[in-house]
């Protein structure tokens, strides 16, 4: 995805892992060591999301947020620390900061958490990408089906697990197919399973796969759905009627 941060870091090596990893994801990067340096460059420049550290040379990262805010209210901040406290979170929390992460972090979780503030921001901004709905199951243009595609151009920016609610017939599949359709994924294949309609029994050779010989009546290899769905999207409708030890093996595997 495209995006422009602030990095405010002092400590070079975790700023060069940082820039690395999410200039890999498109996102432009600028990065300063100093709270100064952090108003310089607000005062210029607009920018999709900041990250700043909480102990900096010349001043605190959380303290200063009042500053930052006054050129810019609405940029989501992730706070930084290596002051691992309960005091710490407090305060990041009390400052509105759009996620807080003790370090070490992890550098996955960073990154998302850092694609979900963008999103945030153009949400805000109201920059939703246009959806070419030709060729696409969803049709409408009442003010609900507005709200569906708003939440639909939502998803696409974060590769996530996305649950869909809904009563019986209101178009929870076709939702599923417009994501995976206008989303990165559509050059890989869309599976849908009914987890309901399938036998307890069953349920977990259907959806992870099985060897031959791993039970009973077991011939041959069977590729499992998630495996079948490599690449694309899997669509698991009705899993609220999965039995209870179903879902629990399925939510280790989400």
């Amino acid at each position: 995805m495209n995006g422009k941060i602030l990095l405010v870091e002092d400590d070079a090596a975790i700023a060069t892992v940082i820039m690395a990893a999410l200039e890999d994801e498109q996102i432009s990067v600028h990065r300063c060591s100093s709270i100064a340096e952090r108003d310089r460059l607000l005062g210029e420049q607009s920018f999709d999301a900041m990250l700043t550290d909480v102990i900096l040379d010349d001043g605190d990262g959380i303290a200063s947020l009042d500053t930052a805010r006054s050129m810019d209210a609405q940029m989501p901040v992730i706070v930084l620390s290596a002051q691992n406290t309960l005091d710490t979170a407090v305060r990041a929390s009390e400052t509105r900061a759009f996620e807080y992460f003790p370090k070490p972090f992890d550098l996955d979780e960073l990154v998302q958490a850092t694609k979900q503030a963008i999103g945030k921001r153009r949400d805000e901004q109201g920059d939703l990408p246009e959806l070419d709905d030709s060729g696409l199951p969803l049709v409408g243009r009442s003010l609900a089906m507005q709200g569906v595609y708003r939440m639909i151009a939502r998803v696409l920016r974060n590769d996530l697990t996305v649950l869909i609610t809904g009563e019986s017939g209101t178009g929870k599949e076709l939702v599923a197919e417009a994501i995976h359709q206008l989303g990165s994924r559509k050059s890989g294949p869309f599976v849908a399973v009914n987890t309901a309609a399938i036998p307890s029994e069953l349920i977990e050779s259907e959806l992870f796969g099985h060897e031959r010989g791993a039970f009973t009546g077991a011939i041959s290899q069977a590729i499992g759905k998630f495996e079948q769905a490599n690449g694309g999207t899997l669509f698991l409708d009705e899993i609220g009627d999965m039995p209870a030890d179903a879902q629990t093996r399925l939510l280790r595997t989400l």
